[in-house]
């Protein structure tokens, strides 16, 4: 039986959530959600370049992200009281995904990324559960979406 969040897990999820309406931290998750893409770590550091503001962004929404699923992943909020009402990360996920590998080796650390890919992975098992067909049609309207920003990048 799965146990019920309690008043400790809704003062976390406040608190991110108002970790979350921070000005810059929402400019920042505003770019990565309309803008943001990258075919390869190569064509993200050309684009993203070190000292540049939408780099700046980038890490911004990814070390939050990255903050947030650690959270989770370490039992200090409940997990199912999370996703429920979280699923921001899994869109961060999926554009960021094919970066993980080479990102990994490029910077010498097999842990980059490492609460966002685990609890990725937790919420994929958790919908397949709840509800089978959601994930297929996120992804098909992610692609969607992507193929409207790759469009809008091009006539640019």
């Amino acid at each position: 039986m799965q146990e019920h969040p309690d008043h400790h897990d809704a003062e976390l999820m406040l608190r991110l959530y108002e970790l979350r309406r921070e000005e810059k931290l929402r400019q920042a998750r505003e770019w990565f959600a309309q803008e943001f893409q990258a075919e390869s770590l190569p064509d993200f550091l050309k684009r993203y370049p070190p000292a540049t503001q939408e780099n700046a962004y980038f890490r911004m929404v990814i070390g939050y992200w990255e903050m947030a699923a650690s959270i989770v992943n370490y039992g200090l909020i409940k997990e199912s009281f999370f996703l429920e009402s979280n699923t921001e990360f899994y869109g961060l996920w999926t554009k960021v995904k094919h970066l993980l590998g080479p990102a990994r080796e490029a910077y010498k650390n097999p842990h980059l990324w490492a609460n966002i890919e685990a609890l990725s992975e937790k919420y994929e098992k958790w919908m397949a559960t709840r509800a089978p067909e959601a994930l297929a049609s996120f992804r098909e309207r992610f692609a969607q979406m992507q193929a409207q920003t790759q469009g809008k990048a091009s006539a640019s």
